[in-house]
């Protein structure tokens, strides 16, 4: 993804943040989400191309030294995934992997921590996160169940998100869809969804 193919995604982003602001606000006590706090950074995970361009964005606002260091780890760990998965040698898209696969890969580098994430458990690049980091954290329900969003959360009080909040978030997720179709629109020979450590590779 080169740093001159912006699409205007802006927009979804920041109100991503604010759903998770006013959804974080209402289940007080519920999020033991905190600076430092990274369980949920480590392990590959699948992003979109949406969020890709939001990954360069946030590396074109880093210094070179720390530009560098990030690319530099995200270059090392897709390495290491093709290796094991060849196909990702072929593509970076994921569209048509099976659930099976994903979740193999998944489990296979579970240890894997984001390469934007600093010694300390801090994103180098919180500005510019993809939209699934903006957005964890908030109790997931499920056929009427509420489970904690990762395994820290599990050891504190759930409180079940409101109706109102389930309804924006499911709004939110049609603007994502449309905002991707767009993107790829504009792009012909895009996949919909690729690994986090190529997010930080030009494509």
């Amino acid at each position: 993804m080169t740093a001159g193919a912006r699409f205007p995604s802006r927009r979804l982003f920041i109100q991503s943040e604010q759903w998770f602001h006013r959804a974080q606000a209402s289940l007080p006590g519920a999020l033991p989400c905190r600076k430092g706090c990274s369980r949920c950074c480590v392990g590959p995970f699948a992003i979109t191309v949406l969020d890709a361009d939001e990954l360069q964005r946030g590396l074109a606002a880093l210094s070179e030294t720390v530009r560098h260091d990030i690319v530099a780890r995200a270059r090392t760990q897709a390495a290491e995934l093709a290796a094991a998965f060849p196909r990702l040698n072929e593509t970076p898209f994921l569209d048509d992997w099976p659930d099976a696969e994903r979740d193999r890969l998944a489990a296979q580098f579970s240890d894997r921590p984001c390469p934007a994430l600093d010694a300390e458990g801090a994103c180098w690049i919180y500005p510019f996160r993809p939209l699934a980091c903006r957005t964890m954290g908030i109790p997931v329900e499920s056929n009427g169940l509420v489970e904690g969003a990762c395994e820290v959360q599990t050891a504190v009080p759930l409180i079940r998100p409101s109706r109102a909040l389930r309804e924006q978030e499911a709004h939110l997720a049609g603007d994502e869809a449309e905002a991707i179709e767009s993107y790829r629109q504009s792009r012909p020979g895009l996949g919909e969804e690729l690994l986090l450590a190529w997010g930080f590779l030009p494509l």
